[in-house]
């Protein structure tokens, strides 16, 4: 829970009320969740759970658990069910209370330990890639930074429909995104240039779909590495907010250049993509065509060095924080 903001030491495990659920709710005893950058952000201060303030502020977006309790108009779930899904914030509480639509069942070959990492990064590399950037087999995305957390899940869900991978990566994490099946990887540390790299690998073409949390100087270089009728979708500004971009190149393109958030959305938004994300990814997890790359795992007591781990920029995949025994 967070009293003020500021340094990892904010962080505190305290005892709050259980949530009760509304109608169409259910509480989720949770058994993990995971650290992603927003909950960072949040920490210091800079990005707020969006709407009303809460009277307990926890941080956590993501979570896997199974069903506690039912509202009266709940349908889909029974209690004991295990069940994943994407929060606006709370996922480091032991209890959580989530529209029934916002949750999705974990199949038995995912471990509910390991299910926590899953739905912020996998959602978000998928609506990107697939639902907003239009990938599909055969095409050729660029993933930037992707031994993150959304990188490993975009370099995952693009082998899995069949498509090409080109990552950038710091070096030390190479062959971790080679391991994954990136087929290209530009090591930004070495100098190389990954724009070049996406000209030999496609023949001159360019790729598909850009899936970039980095921002910063490589928007206008994206632009130049996309092909004719390619997109570029900006889920993160890791490397600066705000640049200069040659419109003009991006015209005789004909390009999309796409911002877009997962927090910050209608109900009704959240609802429609994580139940298409139940139909057609989900059962990637459930035949062993997806796992998700977990790096290291804290317990809840240990938030603060889950948190300095993130700030570390050492991991390569999700930094899992189990919250309570699966019951």
């Amino acid at each position: 829970m967070l009293t003020e903001h500021g340094g990892p030491e904010v962080l505190s495990v305290t005892e709050i009320d259980d949530p009760e659920p509304g109608p169409e709710e259910v509480v989720v005893d949770v058994v993990a969740t995971a650290v992603n950058r927003a909950d960072v952000l949040q920490r210091m201060g800079y990005y707020p759970e969006p709407g009303p303030p809460r009277k307990h502020e926890v941080p956590g977006m993501e979570l896997a658990g199974r069903v506690a309790s039912v509202g009266s108009r709940v349908s889909a779930w029974s209690v004991g069910d295990p069940v994943m899904g994407i929060v606006s914030g709370g996922a480091y509480a032991e209890r959580v209370a989530v529209h029934e639509r916002q949750l999705v069942a974990v199949p038995d070959a995912l471990p509910l330990a390991d299910a926590g990492a899953v739905p912020e990064v996998y959602l978000t590399a998928w609506d990107a890639l697939v639902v907003q950037g239009g990938l599909t087999a055969g095409r050729w995305a660029l993933v930037h930074a992707g031994a993150s957390g959304v990188g490993t899940a975009g370099i995952g869900i693009a082998k899995a429909l069949g498509a090409l991978v080109v990552t950038t990566v710091s070096g030390k994490k190479v062959e971790a995104c080679r391991r994954l099946g990136a087929d290209v990887v530009v090591d930004y540390t070495a100098g190389e240039d990954f724009v070049e790299a996406v000209r030999d690998a496609t023949g001159g073409a360019g790729v598909d779909t850009v899936l970039d949390v980095v921002g910063g100087d490589y928007v206008d270089r994206n632009i130049s590495a996309i092909r004719t009728g390619g997109s570029i979708v900006q889920v993160g500004v890791m490397g600066g907010g705000s640049t200069q971009v040659n419109v003009g190149a991006l015209m005789p393109k004909r390009g999309r250049l796409i911002g877009t958030v997962l927090r910050a959305r209608p109900i009704e938004e959240k609802v429609a993509l994580t139940q298409r994300f139940g139909r057609e990814v989900v059962p990637w997890f459930a035949d062993g065509t997806l796992a998700p790359v977990i790096d290291s795992r804290f317990p809840l007591d240990d938030v603060g060095d889950a948190h300095r781990h993130m700030e570390s920029n050492a991991n390569v995949g999700k930094i899992a924080l189990d919250v309570a025994p699966d019951r």
